[in-house]
């Protein structure tokens, strides 16, 4: 079982006298800094509010005409086949080296390759990559990847018999790809088991069955967008990058441009209230209000019958769940403060018009939460894939390497994740009032239907410094 991480995060600043210690547990939470800052936490907060407000206004001044409705980006290059294929193959081999690793590696998280590498940087490295330089997972994915392949071969074999997929239900939307979510959440920060590399394991091959499943039934592309939860999420986190490699060709456009025209059917909302939420959950949880209320909600399972672990898994799962519920109300909220203005327009009209500017919102969270996982469990991978067995193999000469944890100060931890959270809301602020303008001949109104929007940014902004500072 894996040790609850944050536990080993809180300590980390007494081990800098032991910078080369020996690597911690494979651990999904991350380490918060600012314990010794200068300023208080409060005027973070507040100076945060300031810079948002500032900006707000700022936009309004200078910034009158839609500029990011057109994603449309200048070719560079095309992306050979060969390239393609090759990509795909390298995604096929990482994918079957972790899944070896969890079934025949030592089954402990800190001597095994799959727990840092589903934890560390599948969940939260590849989203990261995606915002600099695009959605590259679509070629590395290796379930798209076989579902390639087999399509190919099978149009090779059957040619003009082979049957066409079957169309996707609409009113299905990505509301699969949110269940994907929510249940990676729940293994990450609910399941006692969590670290276990043969459940990783198995739960890694039953995922990548049922997607090349539903892309032979439905169509790689319409299944990836709709229902594949890590595919579909990673290709919409890649939109607010400034290159665009869809379609085989690489092509640049205005950063953030590409979110605007983002699929907003049934469960896009909630799709990125669950990245939200989970995120704030995760560092809900570690914080002393949670703590409190645990036992309670515990005791409150175990009074219906539940034994002690299952009681604790349910508290915990009705925690996650609220979390993501509260961050759905407050986006709710700045929604029906637009609809005040946007006279004929419905709330729901008006929720998916602004969906996208939620997605810079949970990138921002993401980063600002596991920032210090990257920083110190992430440099596990050094003697990980000299030893990915744990059996005392040294494949690469790196297996003796350990974790440095006197390289990044819990002070420069906490202003790099200040500057996350601002600078995801910010460009949830500019987005927002890019659509405004959009969607409102006159630019005063457009700016008095923010207003609210503004208000629920400085919310999520207080909410996401209050949990760093709360879990520390």
């Amino acid at each position: 079982m894996c040790a609850r991480p944050h536990r080993l995060a809180c300590a980390a600043p007494t081990l800098r006298g032991a910078a080369f210690a020996a690597p911690p547990p494979a651990a999904p939470h991350g380490l918060v800094g600012g314990e010794d800052l200068p300023l208080p936490q409060w005027l973070f907060a507040w100076a945060a509010a300031a810079v948002l407000v500032a900006s707000f206004f700022g936009l309004a001044a200078g910034w009158t005409k839609p500029q990011l409705q057109d994603p449309t980006g200048r070719r560079v290059v095309r992306i050979p086949a060969p390239v393609q294929m090759l990509l795909g193959a390298v995604g096929i081999a990482i994918f079957a080296v972790v899944v070896y690793a969890g079934f025949a590696g030592a089954q402990v998280d800190t001597a095994n390759l799959a727990p840092t590498v589903v934890f560390v940087y599948f969940w939260v490295v590849v989203p990261v990559l995606s915002v600099l330089i695009g959605d590259l997972f679509q070629y590395l994915s290796p379930w798209r990847a076989v579902s390639r392949g087999g399509g190919w071969l099978a149009s090779k074999i059957a040619g003009d018999s082979l049957p066409k997929p079957m169309q996707y239900p609409a009113r299905l939307g990505r509301w699969p790809a949110v269940l994907g979510v929510v249940g990676f959440a729940w293994l990450e920060l609910v399941c006692p088991d969590r670290g276990d590399p043969s459940l990783l394991a198995t739960l890694a091959l039953l995922y990548f069955a049922l997607q090349v499943l539903g892309a032979c039934l439905y169509g790689e592309r319409a299944w990836t967008q709709n229902a594949d939860a890590f595919g579909g999420l990673f290709a919409l986190i890649g939109r607010l990058s400034p290159l665009d490699w869809d379609d085989g060709r690489l092509a640049v456009r205005r950063p953030l441009s590409g979110v605007t025209t983002m699929a907003t059917g049934a469960g896009a909302v909630a799709l990125l209230c669950a990245l939200i939420g989970s995120t704030t959950y995760d560092g809900f949880s570690q914080g002393s209000v949670w703590l409190s209320l645990l036992p309670r909600l515990q005791d409150a399972f175990q009074a219906i019958g539940f034994g002690a672990s299952a009681a604790l898994q349910m508290a915990g799962t009705v925690g996650l769940l609220a979390c993501i519920g509260i961050v759905y109300g407050l986006y709710r909220i700045g929604i029906d403060g637009v609809k005040t203005v946007a006279r004929g327009r419905t709330a729901d009209e008006l929720s998916k018009q602004f969906a996208h500017t939620l997605l810079p919102i949970g990138v921002a969270y993401l980063v600002a939460h596991y920032l210090s996982l990257v920083a110190f469990q992430g440099q596990a991978i050094a003697f990980l894939i000299s030893d990915p067995l744990g059996q005392g193999d040294a494949l690469f000469g790196t297996a003796s390497r350990a974790i440095d944890y006197a390289w990044l100060s819990t002070n420069w931890i906490w202003y790099l994740q200040v500057g996350a959270l601002l600078s995801g809301h910010i460009a949830g602020l500019v987005l927002a009032h890019d659509r405004a303008l959009a969607l409102f001949d006159d630019q005063r109104v457009a700016t008095r239907s923010q207003y609210w929007m503004l208000a629920v940014m400085v919310c999520f902004t207080s909410l996401g410094l209050w949990l760093l500072a709360s879990s520390g």
